[in-house]
């Protein structure tokens, strides 16, 4: 069985643990039930489980932005990172349902970090109403210029021989790369990185052949030529990459990609339900932030609440296959 261990697992699962257990305490924090027919009467929290700067954390204050406008109340943006956002979700999830507190959620949270964690540790949407699906954030798979690598038949020709970087437990990036060579029957020395910066640092001066990166942090580089995009890991081509190939589309079934939605604590009254969906629709029906996802690369996937469930499950059992298909432990355990 292949493994791909990270140092960050028992501190993050620690953590994690702690904050479940205080939920199951009754540890919700929350106002308390509130008249919903002056909603909103104040501010609205929306929570970000990644640090500030990051690209979850811009596309949360970007629909913020937009949000505030529409409802006429601030929505200030808190960033409390910490096992891969699962202490952020979980604390939003306690909070009262009466929707001033919400969190923005990645969906390798939902589908893909139950695979590295145990049951117990997992964090899934039944605690939460989404609100709305927003955008799509692609991998590629790039290889080093001075490694003469072009495309996935070069790379399988290089099958045994290469080193290739890995980006964190729980993410899209681990789980593409690792199903692609397995099913490719390629191999070689893994490297483990803590994210995708230092592991495309090294692709760039060929300390590994080739490593998955999101596309927002790949792009600069390839446009500017020091890596080869090989393929990219959507069901569909990716706008911003129209030349290079799908892994689905060169026989390989590993449709991952990065989703984004926004949520809240289950049992939201309807009315105040609307008034969010609605104000997330003002939000990304703006210029303003149609022109942001363009300049981070994102694509629209402005889906309902109850689509984001529906598809999100779907992919969490289709991973969960995959990497039981192929023997794949993303824990290292």
């Amino acid at each position: 069985m292949k493994h791909f261990p990270t140092r960050r697992v028992a501190v993050g699962v620690a953590a994690a643990s702690a904050l479940l257990a205080l939920t199951a305490c009754g540890g919700n924090v929350g106002g308390g039930d509130a008249d919903s027919s002056d909603f909103p009467a104040g501010p609205i929290n929306l929570t970000v489980g990644q640090a500030a700067g990051g690209s979850t954390d811009l596309i949360a204050r970007a629909v913020a932005d937009g949000m505030s406008e529409n409802l006429g109340v601030a929505v200030p943006v808190l960033n409390k990172p910490g096992a891969n956002g699962a202490l952020a979700t979980q604390e939003v999830a306690g909070e009262a349902p009466d929707g001033y507190n919400l969190v923005l959620l990645n969906a390798s949270l939902i589908t893909i970090t139950p695979l590295a964690v145990s049951e117990n540790e997992a964090v899934t949407l039944d605690n939460l109403d989404v609100i709305k699906g927003l955008s799509q954030d692609d991998y590629v798979l790039v290889a080093s210029t001075e490694s003469g690598i072009q495309n996935l038949d070069d790379l399988k020709a290089e099958s045994g021989s290469i080193t290739y970087g890995t980006t964190g437990v729980g993410t899209g990036s681990q789980l593409a790369q690792a199903v692609l060579f397995e099913q490719a029957g390629i191999e070689g020395t893994a490297v483990p990185f803590d994210s995708g910066s230092p592991a495309l640092t090294a692709v760039m001066g060929n300390q590994v052949q080739v490593a998955t990166i999101q596309l927002g942090e790949a792009k600069p580089q390839i446009d500017a030529g020091t890596v080869v995009p090989l393929t990219v890991f959507s069901a569909e081509r990716n706008e911003f990459l129209p030349d290079v190939p799908t892994a689905v589309e060169s026989g390989y079934d590993v449709p991952v990609s990065q989703y984004r939605a926004i949520a809240a604590p289950k049992g939201l009254p309807e009315d105040v339900k609307a008034q969010l969906v609605e104000a997330v629709d003002a939000a990304i029906a703006a210029d303003s932030y149609k022109e942001f996802n363009e300049s981070n690369l994102l694509s629209p996937k402005e889906i309902s609440g109850d689509e984001v469930v529906t598809e999100w499950n779907d992919l969490a059992a289709k991973y969960r296959e995959l990497t039981e298909e192929h023997g794949i432990s993303l824990s290292g355990s």
